[in-house]
């Protein structure tokens, strides 16, 4: 064997040598991972999904013909994570059926080191009324804001706002306060000041966010106070819920609630004049203990009246009143439940009125 060859094996035995070495450092390195992956501490994350939708038919007065429509009302998307065990972020979407967009409803940083002090930031539901701390999902009744009372404060996104606040929870007391984005038509720089006091004389209430009911989970007499004001105009409205689960296991719901728009928000009216507008509602629901097949049959009835005060000349004061009526069959509380309702909503003034009668779906995941 001469000197090439030699040197040509020599080679060729030191590439083979590598290759051993390699494949033992990779065989290694793979034994490995698992058991790194495992340590790997990645930060919690929720992902949730919601649909309402419906089918109404709609009668107007006055010989206008009945009208018929399928109606996706809301289909969200919801996200959340901690950062770490105080810092968390709410990310939530929403469809707007009327623009057929989908909108960033929630997108919040929260703060949360106790009971008695929370900072939230970014956008939210401000400190406001019940209703409005709730939201479409988590209502007693199905045709929720359509009364001219709930939830009346100005807002970005259903009924969302851009601000900062602070909450906190002090025995029978959860107290919140915060500042927002003002609406252009309060003027350039303006902010809007938020607060809100709520008393639980049964059960508390956790958290920031509320429910219309708890379905018997919880034995509930609460009682809030809210308040916006920006730029010398005002917002208020008292509300109160009580719930209570009976011996036969049966679940009655009050709801009620007062509110004053004073120039600052409201629902405007028929055309968007009406910035001045005062009404109060009041709900009662019972859900029966027996199950009904897979699920079970809830019986509620709400009415409500508000005034709408014109300040600006351009239409007639009048007056709202809606009855409406809902046959619940709940499946899964929050999270799947079928609704059969009837609303009746009239107008003074000679303006026209409506009945509708339709069925909702809600389905949350």
């Amino acid at each position: 064997m001469n000197s090439n060859t030699r040197t040509v094996v020599g080679h060729q035995r030191k590439a083979v040598a590598a290759l051993a070495l390699g494949a033992l450092a990779c065989a290694s390195t793979l034994a490995s991972a698992p058991a790194k992956a495992a340590d790997l501490k990645l930060p919690p994350i929720s992902v949730g999904a919601g649909l309402r939708t419906q089918f109404e038919s709609t009668n107007p007065s006055g010989g206008s013909n009945t009208v018929n429509d399928f109606t996706v009302n809301n289909a969200r998307i919801y996200l959340g994570g901690s950062v770490t065990e105080n810092i968390k972020l709410m990310f939530n979407t929403d469809y707007s059926s009327s623009s057929n967009d989908i909108q960033v409803m929630d997108a919040v940083a929260r703060f949360e080191f106790s009971d008695v002090f929370n900072i939230w930031a970014g956008r939210f539901l401000p400190p406001s009324d019940r209703a409005n701390l709730y939201g479409p999902f988590y209502s007693s009744n199905w045709n929720v804001y359509e009364d001219g009372v709930q939830d009346g404060y100005p807002f970005n996104v259903q009924g969302r706002q851009n601000g900062v606040a602070y909450w906190g929870q002090f025995g029978i007391a959860k107290v919140s306060l915060g500042v927002f984005d003002a609406p252009s038509t309060q003027g350039e720089g303006e902010v809007i000041t938020a607060g809100r006091v709520q008393l639980d004389f049964w059960d508390a209430e956790g958290g920031y966010y509320l429910n219309g009911t708890y379905y018997g989970e919880k034995d509930l007499l609460a009682v809030g106070l809210a308040g916006q004001t920006s730029a010398g105009k005002h917002a208020y409205t008292l509300d109160a819920l009580l719930e209570k689960k009976l011996p036969n296991g049966g679940v009655v719901t009050l709801e009620a609630e007062a509110a004053r728009y004073d120039e600052l928000g409201g629902y405007g009216g028929i055309d968007g004049s009406y910035t001045d507008s005062n009404g109060w509602y009041g709900l009662g629901a019972y859900l029966f203990p027996q199950k009904l097949g897979i699920g079970k049959v809830q019986l509620l009835g709400k009415y409500g009246a508000a005034r709408f005060n014109d300040t600006s000349g351009l239409g007639p004061e009048y007056e709202q009143t809606t009855l409406e009526f809902n046959v619940n069959y709940l499946i899964k509380a929050f999270d799947a439940r079928i609704s059969l309702f009837y609303k009746d909503t009239k107008l003074d003034a000679g303006l026209p009125d409506a009945t509708q009668i339709g069925v909702g779906l809600q389905v949350q995941i």
